[in-house]
């Protein structure tokens, strides 16, 4: 192989196929027909002289060759990439860049307005595109390149990453506006022996406030559990629950809010990236441009 002249787009579609497990998705996100694809894997099978791909039910599984060699291409894909990226740089007011972030749904609603009113302003031409994953695949979506950057909690944690403190907030309670315990003083009794409504994107498990609880021999009683809040300003509108969720969103909601009658964690969110782009001037300028966001908040 050292002597062969290798057509660098063919790691290029590798790597795609590698990711999409199906050369009609592969040929989509490339943006050429299926029979360019199927031509250069055909090439590809014939310099590694390994399948390389073998189809099945689920799609197009690597074979182990093709496992041992999709991480030095993806490097090497990004390595390239982040020189040209270097040599070109990066300009906020004419770029076209479409930005895609891993967020949890506490980053989304508190640091998104912000952002997005700093991004029409400083680079309208670029795009944002939002999703939320599970933890443990948001390390291998970051070395991937199929995310930019992750804004999750400190719990994310992985060699090969880089992070850094984007925001930290403290939790209330909040309830509706003729909550009984809505015009005095919040007591742990009264904290405790309310119904409360628990947000997690997990489906078991104890929060920051459970924890704090539980190390001061305290329970309290979680009467509902949801996935999300876009359901709770309602939910709390129509009943005595209680919730206790970060003071920027209560405040964002105009919810009638508590301090809480106990000493608990701060809600702290981190911005991550992988180590492969941390010389890419566009995510280090966004980076740049969130922790702005955090200051105004």
């Amino acid at each position: 192989m050292s002597n062969l002249k290798i057509d660098l787009n063919l790691f290029v579609v590798f790597e795609a196929i590698y990711s999409q497990q199906s050369l009609t998705r592969a040929a989509g996100v490339l943006h050429v027909t299926q029979p360019a694809v199927s031509s250069s894997l055909a090439k590809l099978r014939a310099i590694f002289d390994d399948p390389l791909f073998v189809r099945s039910p689920s799609g197009m599984n690597p074979t182990p060759l093709a496992r041992q060699l999709i991480s030095t291409v993806r490097e090497s894909l990004k390595s390239l990439d982040n020189c040209v990226v270097a040599r070109i740089g990066f300009d906020p007011a004419t770029s076209k860049r479409t930005f895609r972030l891993h967020a949890t749904e506490n980053a989304e609603l508190i640091l998104l307005p912000e952002l997005l009113k700093k991004l029409a302003i400083l680079a309208p031409g670029t795009n944002l595109e939002v999703v939320f994953m599970d933890r443990r695949e948001v390390p291998f979506e970051l070395a991937s390149g199929n995310i930019d950057l992750a804004i999750d909690a400190p719990l994310l944690s992985h060699p090969e990453l880089i992070s850094q403190p984007i925001f930290a907030d403290d939790y209330a309670c909040v309830m509706r506006k003729a909550h009984p315990l809505s015009k005095s003083t919040l007591n742990l009794e009264a904290f405790i022996n309310s119904r409360h409504v628990h947000v997690s994107s997990r489906l078991s498990g104890s929060g920051h406030i459970d924890l704090a609880l539980r190390s001061i021999g305290q329970q309290r009683r979680i009467a509902l559990r949801l996935q999300h809040y876009a359901a709770l300003p309602a939910l709390l509108n129509q009943s005595d629950f209680i919730a206790a969720i970060p003071s920027s969103i209560a405040t964002y909601w105009q919810l009638p809010s508590r301090a809480l009658p106990f000493d608990s964690p701060k809600l702290e969110l981190r911005l991550f990236r992988h180590k492969s782009v941390s010389h890419d001037p566009a995510l280090l300028w966004l980076g740049e441009l969130l922790t702005q966001v955090q200051n105004t908040l």
